[in-house]
């Protein structure tokens, strides 16, 4: 997400960097090609106007200009000035009582991803102690309404709809009366869509909002379209009055203008974006953290709390223990590969953590996922005894692992070296906080570490950008030191079974 404006940015800043002096002329330069970067993600052309004022108004003064660090003044200042455009937002769904029913009313145009996310939304409030109700009322698209029974389906939540009824007011009305009798307090809105725009569209729209009385109005919008994306915002908000927008479609290649220019066109706030096609992959819309992603500062906040909700906290305070006591076995490698692989793609994980730019670009066209598979593959044709200590695994072993999972015996012979050093790191980072231990996966990315299989090394090589003599002297410095903390690990383990 955002990789070609995050790209932009990063150019136009690095400018400022090393200059013995800054004068306004190197400033207005810098801030030229914020304002190119901005134009060519789309960015609606009134708001980055705007926002490159108020940018250039802080910028270019002298307590900028002879600060210790201009460079890093003006990020701070485009940082907030990001949040400034975006924000602030109100993630409060303004939820009655249990006792009473809720309405919300979900609206946009075919293809934006609506019935979806209609589906995401229910699962979210299920999740929150509510009991949704969804309503298919695109009596437009047939489909739709089948669409909407197999998301409620796989949920676990109700869905009402009349294939009989060609009036979707009707059809609102019936299922907000229905709500109590099914044990629902959350009634959602599937309203129709259309390819574009149409006077039809709003009027019907506008009838089921004067009827109905929805106590929310969101429109779902593919943040993919850009420009379009804008627009289609002002026009059902000049009608409807919409108290949110919810951006679909993250997770692609979008560059970033719907979610810049979105709230400042409109006035109304990104309430939530969908990063994903599955139906967990709903997040509430945070501003300072998108402003953090769009600057290439990573998201380790949204991070934390996707791993707090998906990750087996059991399993998680297992694994530290066992760490503590200077444990970490190809087992428990693989248990934490897995719990990985819950929060999404590689790509999308390194993406939020801070730092990892380098070894996002150096992953271009390397598929992450597929290479997590095979290690995980490798892993599974171990026996016990060998996942426990992989000094085990000899030319005859390692032949056998091999043709089990399906790759050359010098696969296995590449994760077992790897993990040698990573076990001494796992173990090093137990108990440390957040911070530290981002740091640490940091320097491991630097010396070469998470390269399964050595395919990213040798795609380095194939296109000449091979390591220097500095380098790989470095990268025999970082295993090394792992390696000697590793085995000072596992003897103070040893010495305390011992007492």
């Amino acid at each position: 997400m955002f990789e070609s404006l995050q790209d932009g940015l990063a150019s136009a800043l690095k400018t400022l960097r090393g200059k013995a002096r800054l004068s306004e002329g190197n400033m207005r330069d810098a801030l030229k090609l914020v304002e190119q970067s901005l134009l060519e993600a789309d960015v609606s052309l009134p708001v980055v106007k705007a926002f490159m004022a108020a940018v250039a108004e802080q910028a270019i003064g002298e307590s900028v200009l002879k600060s210790l660090d201009p460079s890093q003044q003006v990020v701070g200042i485009v940082y907030q000035e990001l949040i400034n455009l975006m924000g602030p937002v109100d993630h409060s769904l303004h939820l009655k009582s249990k006792d009473e029913v809720t309405v919300l009313m979900l609206c946009g145009l075919q293809g934006s991803g609506k019935t979806t996310t209609c589906g995401k939304l229910a699962m979210m409030l299920k999740e929150r102690g509510r009991v949704p109700l969804l309503v298919a009322a695109d009596l437009q698209r047939p489909a739709a309404i089948e669409q909407l029974s197999v998301l409620g389906e796989q949920i676990g939540v109700s869905v009402f709809s009349d294939r009989q009824s060609g009036d979707p007011v009707k059809v609102c009305q019936s299922a907000v009366k229905q709500a109590k009798s099914v044990g629902a307090d959350v009634v959602i809105l599937d309203t129709a869509g259309r390819l574009h725009i149409d006077e039809e569209l709003m009027r019907q729209l506008e009838k089921i909002d004067q009827r109905i009385e929805p106590e929310q109005i969101y429109l779902v919008v593919d943040g993919m379209t850009g420009q379009d994306a804008v627009n289609s915002a002002k026009a059902f908000n000049d009608a409807l009055e919409l108290d949110g927008v919810i951006l679909t479609k993250l997770d692609g290649d979008a560059r970033g203008g719907a979610v810049l220019s979105v709230k400042h066109v409109t006035g109304v706030p990104i309430k939530f974006i969908g990063t994903g096609e599955h139906l967990d992959a709903l997040q509430e819309f945070h501003p300072e953290r998108m402003a953090q992603r769009i600057l290439g500062m990573g998201d380790v906040l949204t991070l934390v709390e996707e791993a707090h909700q998906k990750f087996d906290q059991e399993e998680m305070a297992r694994q530290e223990e066992r760490m503590l006591a200077g444990i970490f076995t190809l087992d428990d490698f693989r248990k934490q590969l897995k719990q990985m692989t819950r929060l999404g793609s590689m790509q999308k994980i390194m993406s939020m953590m801070p730092g990892m730019g380098a070894m996002k670009k150096a992953m271009d066209g390397v598929d992450a996922d597929a290479d997590v598979k095979r290690l995980l593959g490798v892993i599974d044709s171990m026996t016990p005894a060998e996942k426990e200590n992989p000094k085990l695994i000899d030319q005859r072993r390692r032949r056998r692992i091999a043709v089990g999972a399906g790759v050359e015996p010098h696969e296995v012979n590449d994760l077992v070296k790897q993990f040698d050093v990573m076990s001494g790191v796992m173990t090093s980072m137990a108990g440390k906080g957040i911070g530290e231990r981002m740091k640490m996966v940091k320097e491991l990315q630097e010396g070469g570490m998470f390269d399964p299989g050595g395919k990213m090394t040798k795609q380095k090589q194939s296109t000449g950008k091979r390591l220097s003599s500095k380098e790989k002297g470095n990268l025999k410095k970082q295993r090394d030191k792992e390696l000697r903390r590793k085995k000072r690990l596992q003897r103070e383990a040893r010495l305390s079974k011992k007492m």
